[in-house]
Order: structure tokens, then sequence, then C-alpha cells
């Protein structure tokens, strides 16, 4: 026995259980997406089955791209969703990271606030976030709103601007709930919890950057941007790459936010989407479930290319 043969037989039963942990699920997908699979279909109760005799070929696919009205719809939303969420958490983590680098007193229990909201449940943020923050009437979006008005009715009474002031309309408190404003909801809750994964990993980059480079350019009177931008984001470059290939990933699967928020009503996302045709149509719901997945290798490789070359360039 040679010695790389001991290393692979004892890694064989971890690789045998990975593989069919990942290849069983996807081929059963791949064989619902080519059949005629019905839960509930008193027509044909021979669909209410997986089998061969119910082969449909490309049927499923046909129906979800030309005949579902909320496909393409739930493209647009995943695709404006998961880019808002990597732009606001990619640009906010790395003003974060480059804030909190520098020493200062608490810094220590300033990184353990900055890294907690990440360790929340999605189901708990979009509730905390819809309930308490979002709410018209109850959260701190309509108490803002109340205090605004407030203080401008105050204002309406002084002898010199009150004239000016009493031309302001009364502000109305934004309901996120709503068709058009649920996924600015999303966005906005789902940044907020993913930020603090960038800052940590912009953070722990950090740690490894050249002092020295950094001491050269002030020496040569290089400015504080020209310091980030010619030092820091190059050396930032696979860091960003990282986080944006897994937060694509992870962001094109959400889908506990959207039911809370606003239980699909004009805000479906591809996962949504798949669980309602999940409740009754197997085959529509597996052949959108593949469709999800080549959708999110190509974002990813896309957003892995485009943005690791421009830094890197």
């Amino acid at each position: 026995m040679t010695s790389r043969t001991l290393p692979r037989l004892l890694q064989a039963p971890a690789v045998l259980l990975l593989l069919v942990w990942m290849l069983v699920p996807l081929g059963m997908t791949l064989f619902f997406s080519f059949i005629r699979y019905v839960l509930n279909s008193l027509r044909r109760p021979e669909w209410t089955t997986p089998s061969l005799d119910n082969w449909r070929g490309w049927g499923n696919y046909e129906y979800v791209l030309y005949q579902a009205k909320d496909f393409w719809f739930a493209v647009q939303n995943s695709l404006f969703i998961v880019g808002s969420v990597i732009v606001l958490t990619v640009g906010l983590g790395l003003a974060i990271a480059v804030l909190v680098n520098r020493a200062f007193p608490g810094r220590g229990i300033v990184r353990v606030m900055l890294i907690s909201p990440f360790f929340v449940m999605p189901a708990v943020n979009a509730v905390l976030w819809i309930n308490m923050i979002l709410d018209p009437v109850l959260g701190l979006n309509g108490l803002a709103v109340e205090g605004l008005n407030s203080l401008v009715t105050s204002l309406q009474t002084m002898p010199l601007l009150g004239g000016f002031f009493s031309l302001w309309p009364e502000f109305e408190p934004l309901s996120f709930r709503a068709t058009q404003t649920s996924a600015i909801a999303v966005i906005i809750m789902v940044a907020w919890q993913w930020t603090p994964f960038a800052v940590l990993i912009f953070m722990t980059s950090l740690q490894s950057e050249d002092q020295q480079q950094k001491e050269a350019a002030i020496l040569d009177g290089a400015n504080a941007w020209s310091q980030f931008r010619n030092l820091t984001l190059p050396h930032l470059a696979r860091p960003i790459a990282i986080v944006v290939m897994i937060q694509a990933i992870f962001h094109l699967s959400l889908y506990a936010e959207i039911e809370i928020v606003s239980r699909g009503n004009g805000n479906k996302n591809l996962p949504y989407l798949i669980g309602e045709f999940a409740s009754n149509n197997i085959g529509a719901a597996s052949a959108t479930g593949i469709m999800a997945v080549v959708l999110a290798n190509i974002v990813a490789i896309f957003l892995l290319r485009i943005i690791g070359k421009s830094l890197m360039d």
C-alpha cells in the first residue's frame, strides 16, 4: 500500500457520504422536473405518484417559463434583492471595518456588538424589524413620523418661521407591508443582519495589511482616500469576492423574511415561488428549483469574475 492509498481510503467514506448527500436530492429533483407529478389531481389520479409513465419532457420548464405568471417577476425580484443587499453590506462593511481597525477605547466591545446581529435567526430578525421598527403605527417608523409632525406643529407657532412651516404637509408613515415597499423592507433587514459578516471578514483581512506601504505612502504625501483606493481596496479584493459569492448564494434562497413581511403579496422570489408550486405541482416546483440552481451559479460566477477582476486590476 503506497503512502497515498491509505489517506484516500480513509477519506473515501466521507467523500461518498457527501456525494450521496448532494447527488440524491439533485437527482430526484431532476427526475421530478421531467414528469407530471401533481399531489391533488382528481382528473388524472395517476399523476399523483412519481412514475416514468408520467414523463413530460421539457413540459414543466415550458410551463414555468411561458405560462406561470410570477416566474419572471420572481427572477427580477430575486436579482433586485440580492444585488441591493450585496451593495449595502459590502459598502457598509468596508466603511465599518476601516473605522474599527484603528485603536480606540472600547474597541473590543464595539467589535462584539457589531458582529452580534449576524447570530440572530432570520425569522426572528424579520419579526423584530417589521413589527418593532418598520410598523407604521407601533414601530419606530410610526413614532418617528409622529414626532416629526409634532415638531412641525410646534414650529408653526413661531413668530417669524411659523408661516413657512404652516405650508408643510402632515407626514404619513410608510407601510413596509405594502406591495411596492415590502421588498425594501426585506433588503433593509437582511442587510442589517449580514453586514456584520462582511465586517468580520474585512476586519480579519485588514490585520494582514502591509503597514510599511502605508507609511511610505504617507511620506509621499498620499491622502487617506488615495491610501484606501490604491492600498487597502486591492488588499481586500479577495475577501470582497468571497463575501459577494457567499452572500449571492445565501440571499438567492431567502424565504422567511418574505413570508413574514408580505406573504408573497407583490414580493416573491424564486424560493417563495417554489414553495407555492410545491403545495400541489411538484413537477413545476422541481423545474423552478433547477432553474434557480442554474441562476445562482451564473450570478456567483458573474460577480466573482467582474468584481474580482476589477479589484485585481
